[in-house]
């Protein structure tokens, strides 16, 4: 199974990418973990992409892109991944359905978390206040929920013109989300 997972900040995106993995016995893969893989493994990409971190900047696509390329190359991966983070532009749209098709496989399905706005903003300040995050004020998470809406969203409309868009209702316990998951992607057909 090769799948995307989507949704706004606070959709519970990282809770379950992990289970959905599992279950379909494929790596859960955040392109966060693996800027700091690289990073910490000195790797040239690693080398590369720090100097952008560094300075507060965006990582290229073109360094993204080859990092993602590296690892769904990588042998747990032969049989499918969960891609967490990417892709965020068109571009990365374009570059990972090419290294798709080069394994002779496609993707089979873009997860989307759908979740209460309002609801997202106080789980995110609930859990700033948990770990400390000083940083994620209410003006911060609104204003992150706004570049989703500008930037990932328009991800979400292409590959819903390729019906791939699977859309499942992330609000709830977490055992109950899960369920909801499994129940969509188990019928899909994998390639």
């Amino acid at each position: 199974m090769r799948l995307l997972i989507m949704g706004p900040p606070g959709a519970g995106k990282g809770t379950q990418a992990k289970a959905v993995a599992d279950h379909f016995g494929v790596p859960a893969i955040s392109t966060g973990d693996i800027f700091r893989a690289n990073v910490g493994q000195g790797t040239p990409l690693g080398v590369e992409a720090k100097r952008y971190m560094d300075a507060g900047e965006y990582v290229p696509d073109e360094v993204t892109n080859n990092m993602v390329r590296d690892r769904i190359a990588e042998p747990d991966a032969e049989k499918g991944f969960l891609l967490d983070g990417y892709p965020r532009t068109l571009a990365q749209v374009t570059e990972l359905d090419s290294m798709i098709d080069a394994t002779g496989h496609r993707l089979d399905a873009v997860l989307c978390l759908t979740v209460d706005q309002e609801a997202v903003v106080g789980r995110l300040l609930k859990r700033a206040e948990i770990e400390g995050r000083a940083d994620d004020t209410e003006d911060v998470i609104r204003r992150r929920l706004e570049v989703y809406a500008e930037e990932t969203e328009p991800l979400i409309a292409v590959y819903a013109e390729r019906g791939l868009v699977v859309s499942v209702d992330g609000m709830g316990e977490i055992d109950d989300v899960q369920q909801r998951i499994f129940d969509a992607l188990d019928d899909i057909p994998q390639s």
